[in-house]
């Protein structure tokens, strides 16, 4: 009896332990939820914004150009005939008026004498026709020797001798200069980079005897700097603003040129405007053909808004900022303009003081709510 009361004691006893233990568990997390809550919240990171202001940006862009020869012509036969000599090879420095090629063409020869006979012909029958009428005139002084139809159709005879004679001289001209185009001759000074006969070879107008040209001659001691510029940079530069550039045979040599050449309109396919410049080649350091890259300045012209690029977003809808207006977003559409570093210039419907989220995206909605905001 007494084994039967101590037994039951004792598991009154361990039932209030566990209900002791459980309050006390229960307690203890109860308080603990409020302090994670605390720390998640101290954990939002502040979102940066910077107070709007304008400035200027000197920058300069870097484009692709390249060299090409100040003239170049590809030189063909006028004439079908053969190649009798070549006076120049590759490489060779001519002057202008230098003779390069002489062909030769016999039926041109036999024209010619044909053409020559025609004319002395015609020549000798327009003499007599002209003295016969003169004589003519001169009877015709004394009255009722001549009519005066018969010296009107002397006077015609004249007429039309003279024209035929004309007519043969332009042709025997005409033939005496296709003689002269077989010699043929440097049109401007400069170098043969290209040669496509030998002697003995038949040459005529090009497709019709010459699928290639018998030379190509370049002017290399001046050359051509050819760039397109992208549209956003169009009229920053004017005539005779320089320009410096490298290519790459010469990386340890900056060439400078000045602007001699502009468009005035957009290429349809790029979307750019076309510069030329002269670059002066004495030396002939450079070669037609080099490309280079060229380095434009762009100064600062006027004052406008200058951000992080950071704080620009450019999705596929729009580019925008985002201003923080009494702790709400706003984005403010805005055009892009010059970069240079990590700056950019944009230009909208801002005011100078406005505040601008420093790190934007498009995931910070329009209209937000932002609560930590830290001004740097």
């Amino acid at each position: 009896m007494i084994i039967k009361i101590n037994f039951l004691k004792s598991i009154s006893i361990f039932s209030c332990f566990l209900a002791l233990s459980s309050s006390l568990t229960y307690c203890h997390s109860g308080e603990k939820k409020p302090l994670a809550d605390t720390q998640k919240e101290d954990s939002i990171p502040a979102t940066e914004v910077i107070n709007l202001q304008k400035g200027k940006i000197s920058s300069s862009l870097k484009i692709p150009g390249e060299l090409i020869p100040y003239q170049q012509v590809n030189i063909y036969a006028k004439e079908n005939s053969f190649v009798k000599k070549v006076f120049v090879d590759v490489g060779s420095e001519v002057k202008q008026g230098q003779l390069l090629v002489s062909m030769e063409a016999p039926e041109i020869n036999s024209k010619l004498s044909e053409a020559q006979s025609n004319l002395k012909s015609i020549q000798a029958i327009y003499i007599s026709t002209k003295a016969h009428y003169e004589r003519l005139l001169e009877t015709s002084k004394t009255p009722g020797t001549i009519s005066r139809n018969d010296l009107d159709q002397a006077l015609a005879q004249v007429n039309s001798e003279n024209a035929r004679l004309q007519g043969a001289k332009a042709a025997y001209e005409a033939i005496a200069a296709s003689k002269n185009y077989l010699n043929i001759q440097a049109p401007f000074s400069g170098v043969i980079t290209t040669r496509n006969v030998n002697p003995g070879a038949y040459v005529g107008p090009s497709g019709k005897g010459s699928d290639q040209p018998l030379f190509v001659l370049q002017e290399q001691k001046k050359l051509r700097l050819v760039i397109s510029v992208p549209e956003i940079y169009t009229g920053i530069l004017t005539h005779l603003d320089a320009v410096s550039f490298n290519v790459k045979s010469i990386p340890d040599h900056t060439f400078t040129a000045k602007v001699k050449r502009l468009a005035g309109a957009l290429d349809d396919r790029l979307r750019s405007e076309r510069l030329e410049m002269d670059v002066m080649n004495n030396d002939k350091k450079l070669l037609p053909g080099m490309y280079a890259e060229v380095n434009i300045p762009l100064p600062a012209k006027d004052s406008t808004f200058i951000i992080p690029k950071t704080a620009l977003v450019s999705s596929t809808e729009k580019v925008f900022v985002i201003r923080v207006v009494n702790q709400k977003t706003e984005w403010v559409d805005v055009k892009k303009g010059r970069e240079a570093n990590d700056k950019v210039e944009v230009y909208g419907n801002l005011n100078e003081g406005d505040e601008i989220i420093k790190t934007a995206t498009d995931e910070i909605r329009n209209g937000a709510d932002i609560k930590n905001i830290r001004r740097v």
